[in-house]
């Protein structure tokens, strides 16, 4: 199982309990369900009458779980993966793990080839000397990527994440 499932099954199992209780509470104040009257009230009579008596209140209410429903739902596209530029490269993820292979605790490290061009991303220790992994990655490492993946001319951009 991938690194960051938890994400998505926690925001899975989120949305579809908050999915369920807006159908409920939907059903319920508009009577489809055959044990309540209709426009049976879904909120206690105390906040109900407060929240009548500013109207506006109400569209704020919506208006923010509106906002926080399409942040979730943001969250959930890029935890599936929507939106990342160009294709994973297991060559060129490879020729990067040898070339770094000296480099203490790397984390991570992937190769994406897209039309845009090459994106590298390293994710290294706090520990470990920057120096020498910007130094191998601009001398010698992404040049031979380049050259194996499609051509010297690309376009790269390399991302150097660092642990704390």
């Amino acid at each position: 199982m991938r690194q960051y499932a938890g994400n998505r099954v926690g925001l899975a199992v989120v949305g579809t309990v908050l999915a369920g209780l807006g159908a409920y509470a939907w059903l319920r104040g508009e009577g489809r369900l055959s044990d309540l009257p209709p426009k049976a009230k879904v909120l206690p009579a105390q906040l109900h009458r407060t929240l009548a008596e500013e109207p506006w209140s109400m569209w704020l209410l919506a208006f923010a779980l509106l906002l926080l429903s399409l942040v979730s739902l943001r969250w959930l596209l890029l935890c599936l993966g929507w939106g990342r530029r160009g294709t994973p490269n297991g060559t060129g993820t490879a020729m990067l793990f040898v070339g770094l292979k000296n480099v203490e605790g790397l984390g991570k490290a992937k190769v994406r080839v897209g039309d845009d061009g090459l994106r590298i991303s390293v994710t290294c220790p706090s520990e470990a000397d920057m120096g020498a992994v910007v130094g191998k990655l601009d001398q010698d490492i992404v040049g031979r990527i380049r050259r194996e993946v499609r051509d010297d001319e690309m376009s790269t951009v390399v991302r150097l994440h660092v642990r704390r």
